[in-house]
């Protein structure tokens, strides 16, 4: 009975930890792509969805604040997750610095929150890319690690499941041509954080982005 159980939990959290996910492939991504050398990964479009109870103990300035955060906090992991590919061996591309990105962004006087009223081919032409990650996330717990002891010091947040949704986008910077199109739902352990998101998103889509094929087709000669 006792292995019977074990087992049911085991299968939960893996059912839990996977979610629900479907990947889209530009079946031309690999020669649309061939010619490529930089990308840049803008942050996230974040919402957090926290309960009724702890929305009351914050101001709509600092839930906007929240949400910005996060989306900053997913863009620094990505980035970091295609640097250590690039240290690797195994990433045929250039990552555009981050700060650089956000300083151009800024410059343009475009916030997250703006994205939509620019095209993604506007928006790789205005940071000087051949391509953009761009992205929303949906979560009920903020993931970066000052937001959570804030809100856990302030509201008492400790101690819940995070639920996260995530929209992934590369588009062509060209003609915003969609490349990727990578959804995934995640129930995540109290100790999620944009890392761990980033590594369980990439594990799968990075299979299928023609960036780091290319490169490990290369390194067999």
């Amino acid at each position: 009975m006792k292995k019977l159980l074990s087992l049911f939990v085991i299968l939960m959290i893996s059912f839990l930890s996977h979610g629900q996910t479907s990947l889209y492939e530009n079946p031309q991504f690999d020669q649309i792509a061939a010619d490529h050398n930089v990308i840049a990964i803008l942050p996230f479009n974040a919402t957090v969805k926290l309960r009724p109870k702890q929305m009351k103990e914050l101001s709509n300035s600092d839930i906007e604040k929240l949400e910005e955060s996060e989306g900053y906090s997913i863009q620094r992991s990505m980035y970091s997750w295609f640097l250590k590919r690039k240290a690797r061996g195994t990433l045929a591309i250039n990552i555009q610095d981050i700060s650089l990105t956000n300083s151009i962004l800024s410059k343009e006087s475009i916030s997250i929150n703006q994205f939509s009223k620019y095209s993604p081919a506007e928006l790789a032409q205005i940071l000087n890319v051949d391509a953009v990650i761009m992205g929303d996330l949906n979560t009920n717990k903020p993931m970066s690690e000052g937001a959570s002891v804030a809100l856990g010091l302030l509201i008492g947040f400790w101690g819940t499941t995070n639920a996260v949704i995530v929209n992934m986008f590369i588009y062509n910077g060209s003609d915003g041509q969609l490349l990727i199109n990578y959804h995934k739902k995640v129930r995540g352990s109290i100790g999620s954080t944009p890392d761990d998101l980033v590594n369980i998103i990439m594990r799968k889509a990075s299979r299928r982005i023609a960036y780091t094929k290319k490169q490990l087709k290369v390194s067999r000669y």
